[in-house]
């Protein structure tokens, strides 16, 4: 029977927690329809719930190829790729928990990631469809990401093949040959260079060892900013989550600089120590569920910033943060 898009369910998907994330590259509405409808088709006659979280053309095209069938729930994008990529990897961990305690065992979606304009915000989601391999890999989830080869560009289409461990067609689902393993993706994939950092500080704390005076300091110059309070408020908790993550785990001397921007501001964090090794860092809470536990900064900070850039050298770890004013 093979196992691609056009055969039924496998009993052993449904006796185990095991995320399946596959990547659909199509030219055209035809083969769209050809490739992910008897995905989800399939997945009704197994009795599992079937989602579709695309753009809503997208949407509007597979629901009118299953007939409007009341059983395929259609989720608006913006509520399910949420602006940082931490948000949706909870929301799928919420909606198979919420479809798993309605009793149903295994979760269908097709889903489509806006991108966002610009290489720097394509990034974010790269690491996000490499990071949700493991972040959702004890979920009864089963994912086909689609990508519209007409439209997007092809540095995206790359990653694409590169984070996928399978690839439908109208054929069936084939193991990918070009996967890349998550930890070696990730640690790929470049640091971009930030233009502010080439020119002086707002704020420059070059060795902090007053961390409320430094709150103070950064909260001083983040007031005199023309944006929403509650985005400054965010990015202010972002800095110093960061900032005593520094303070207590780093190597010392920690220092601090804050640039703003037209359209953005952006604040790194130096100490001397080793840094983030681990590549999923950030992506969920260090301790899982027991938050009680601490470990809980980075997290915050990847759901607070539109970017969040790790990185470490001779001179130490480095943290940098970026939101967007506009």
């Amino acid at each position: 029977m093979g196992d691609g898009p056009h055969a039924p369910a496998v009993d052993h998907l449904h006796s185990t927690k095991a995320y399946r994330h596959d990547a659909l590259l199509y030219d055209d509405r035809e083969q769209l329809v050809a490739a992910a409808v008897p995905f989800l088709l399939d997945g009704l006659a197994a009795g599992d719930a079937v989602v579709i979280a695309t753009s809503a053309a997208t949407a509007s095209v597979l629901r009118d190829a299953v007939d409007a069938d009341p059983r395929v729930h259609v989720l608006d994008r913006g509520d399910v790729y949420r602006a940082r990529t931490p948000t949706a990897i909870t929301t799928f961990r919420r909606l198979a928990d919420e479809r798993s305690a309605e009793g149903v065992r295994h979760v269908r979606v097709v889903g489509e990631v806006d991108f966002g304009e610009t290489e720097r915000d394509w990034l974010e989601w790269q690491r996000y469809e490499s990071v949700i391999n493991k972040a959702l890999a004890d979920w009864p989830l089963w994912g086909l990401c689609i990508f519209d080869t007409q439209r997007l560009p092809e540095p995206l289409l790359e990653s694409a093949r590169r984070t996928h461990r399978s690839l439908v067609t109208p054929d069936g689902r084939s193991p990918n040959p070009g996967f890349v393993a998550p930890d070696d993706y990730l640690r790929s994939l470049p640091i971009p260079v930030e233009p502010l950092e080439s020119t002086t500080p707002r704020l420059w704390a070059r060795d902090v060892a007053d961390f409320i005076g430094l709150r103070h300091a950064v909260a001083a110059e983040l007031a005199t900013v023309d944006a929403p309070r509650d985005l400054i408020e965010d990015y202010l908790l972002a800095v110093d989550e960061m900032s005593s993550n520094a303070v207590r785990h780093g190597k010392p001397p920690v220092s601090l600089r804050l640039w703003v921007g037209e359209d953005r501001i952006v604040c790194t964090i130096d100490d001397h120590g080793p840094g983030f090794d681990d590549p999923f860092a950030g992506y969920g809470p260090a301790h899982g569920e027991d938050l009680s536990r601490g470990g809980m900064g980075l997290w915050l900070a990847r759901q607070l910033c539109d970017h969040v850039d790790l990185s470490a050298d001779d001179d130490g770890a480095h943290v940098r943060l970026t939101i967007r004013l506009a």
